[in-house]
């Protein structure tokens, strides 16, 4: 399988994740894992040179994905990311229904040490859908919103804690969600793992100075989901 190649220049390409890739192998080397499921082998084949990753996405997460074609390339990228100085849209489902917009600053747990620091995620709801059916017992109908969060820290798996924290977790989040609606989705809707896409980045050129915006392709997926919403 090929990547999508949603912008290239002579300094970094984006490209279309899918959900279910991983961007790079597993740190533990027992954990085995396809190379034609690793985008930096994908990315790295289809430019033809070596490529080197200046983020993450999550395995489940689909969507837009840098690379850097250089080391000094990906310093300059690097340092976007640290500094906070390019915008990360994202789409994801989460259960309930959320109010029309809104902050969430609640601090996380580091990964490696559990200290707290400081998260903040800002977001808005796009659509709600109401189904019929009881999939949780104490509601007798089943509830879910179409959510845009842009999330201004970048912790570890910041959205699906974040939601999961204000009781709205996201869909097909097997770590932090509701197993009976990430069931009903997969099983009753056609819709299998993790609700969460990198729609869109935005950032100024490090080199021309120009703002520019990349967005994620449609995909079969996440059209299926949309039409939920609409």
């Amino acid at each position: 399988m090929s990547l999508e190649l949603l912008y290239k220049d002579e300094h970094f390409i984006a490209v279309d994740k899918p959900s279910g890739f991983h961007v790079h192998p597993h740190e533990d080397r027992r954990n085995k894992i396809s190379r034609d499921k690793i985008c930096l082998y994908l990315a790295r084949d289809m430019m033809g040179q070596h490529v080197y990753p200046v983020h993450r996405l999550d395995a489940g997460t689909s969507g837009v994905l840098l690379f850097a074609l250089s080391s000094d390339s990906a310093r300059e990228i690097s340092k976007l990311f640290a500094e906070k100085a390019l915008q990360k849209t994202y789409h994801a489902v989460v259960r309930g229904y959320v109010s029309e917009g809104g902050d969430i600053d609640l601090p996380l747990e580091l990964d490696s040490t559990g200290d707290l620091v400081e998260a903040k995620t800002t977001y808005k709801r796009m659509a709600t859908v109401e189904f019929p059916v009881s999939v949780a017992k104490c509601f007798p109908t089943a509830r879910y919103s179409l959510v845009e969060a842009k999330p201004i820290t970048g912790r570890w798996h910041q959205l699906r804690r974040h939601f999961n924290r204000i009781s709205h977790p996201l869909i097909g989040d097997a770590d932090h969600g509701d197993c009976r609606q990430n069931r009903f989705f997969r099983n009753e809707l056609g819709v299998p793992g993790l609700c969460l896409k990198a729609q869109s980045l935005e950032l100024r050129h490090p080199w021309s100075g120009e703002t520019v915006r990349i967005e994620a392709n449609a995909c079969e997926k996440w059209n299926k989901i949309y039409q939920l919403f609409s």
